[in-house]
């Protein structure tokens, strides 16, 4: 089974719904409210006509976006988060036939989870594709064979998240930064292979698309070794944070929105930025499950998902903040600011999708970041 990521989060990163202590502390609350909520405390009902079942990620656990939808539809959802694709798969593989509705799932991951037959295609026609901003529709992954199998509802990037009181704000536009001996361990690393290692790429003039086992070797290995030379520490979502929030690191690399816009409401001393030399993209999808039963309450999850509130609800939730699809969505100034709301547009005209490689590509990967991290 392939081992993918929830978007910006590492397959085997568990501290992603805990992402600060300030955040862990509101997590618990939601958690336990979505318990309430959702029905997690007893077993799943999944053949109740008032009930729909939801494999996601945190983000879609919000008691707004869930909230609203129940009052909306009468719908009850009982939602259970993950991390990574192949484990969300294994979790489906030990349910009973159709005890699983509505599927959050990297965007990325589409093609190969809808060919492994476990979703159903929609309704391209239902999506309000007018209403998205321009790139999110038009990726690789959004068609698969032709058709459709997952709806996008949020994105953003890897990049830097930094401390603006303490880097220089005319060096995290370019990736060179990652390199540079001015900040000599005084970065932190994030511990995930696939967007550093492109990342990297990007900044050789490598797209995510055109890395192979080849050029990992002759372009990428020498500056991916640098930067583990300039980081002081390389981990998990909490280890990384705390390195930024205690002072003992300038920046996070791989870091963006999703690491510390949340934060930023309380923190005016955090930002965060894309390079200029690619910003690495990823998505979140919903996706319905090939023997759901409840193909019109997943719909209507989708539309509800959609809707300007949705969306609002969804970019701006209590486990992390990233960007909506929608162009319209009301986000207030603070959270319209936060999220660089009038740079999305440039943003995704210099966008790359984070990819997964074949088979041969990824152990290679892996095996320099073996070497990265032993470095």
């Amino acid at each position: 089974m392939i081992r993918r990521s929830n978007g910006p989060f590492a397959p085997y990163d568990r501290s992603w719904q805990q992402l600060s202590r300030r955040r862990f502390l509101k997590n618990s609350a939601l958690t336990a409210g979505a318990l309430a909520t959702t029905g997690l405390g007893a077993p799943f009902s999944a053949s109740a006509a008032d009930s729909m079942t939801f494999l996601t990620w945190c983000d879609h656990m919000d008691p707004r976006l869930l909230g609203g939808y129940e009052e909306k539809t009468g719908v009850k959802v009982e939602a259970k988060s993950y991390e990574g694709s192949g484990a969300a798969l294994s979790i489906k593989d030990q349910s009973a036939p159709g005890d699983w509705d509505l599927f959050c799932l990297d965007f990325q991951d589409t093609p190969w989870v809808a060919r492994d037959g476990y979703l159903k295609a929609l309704d391209d026609s239902r999506v309000p594709w007018d209403a998205f901003h321009d790139g999110i529709r038009d990726q690789p992954h959004a068609y698969t064979d032709g058709k459709l199998y997952g709806v996008p509802d949020k994105f953003g990037y890897y990049g830097i998240a930094y401390n603006k009181d303490k880097v220089d704000e005319a060096d995290v536009n370019s990736a060179e930064i990652m390199f540079s001996d001015k900040y000599k361990g005084r970065m932190a690393v994030y511990d995930y292979y696939q967007p550093i290692i492109q990342l990297v790429g990007l900044s050789q003039g490598i797209a995510p698309k055109d890395i192979t086992v080849d050029n990992l070797e002759s372009t990428i290995r020498k500056p991916l070794l640098k930067l583990k030379s300039n980081a002081i520490v390389v981990g998990d979502i909490v280890t990384v944070l705390n390195a930024l929030h205690g002072d003992s690191a300038d920046m996070i690399i791989g870091g963006a929105e999703w690491s510390v816009a949340l934060d930023m409401v309380e923190n005016p001393s955090l930002d965060y930025n894309v390079f200029d030399e690619g910003a690495l993209l990823w998505n979140e999808s919903l996706c319905i499950f090939e023997d759901s039963a409840k193909e019109k309450e997943c719909w209507d999850f989708i539309d509800w998902t959609l809707s300007p509130d949705g969306q609002r609800y969804l970019a701006t939730s209590e486990c992390f903040w990233a960007c909506p699809v929608r162009k319209d969505t009301p986000l207030t100034e603070q959270e319209a600011s936060i999220l660089r709301w009038d740079q999305q547009v440039a943003f995704l005209q210099n966008a790359y999708p984070s990819t997964l490689g074949a088979p041969d590509l990824d152990a290679a990967m892996l095996d320099l970041w073996q070497e990265f991290l032993a470095s």
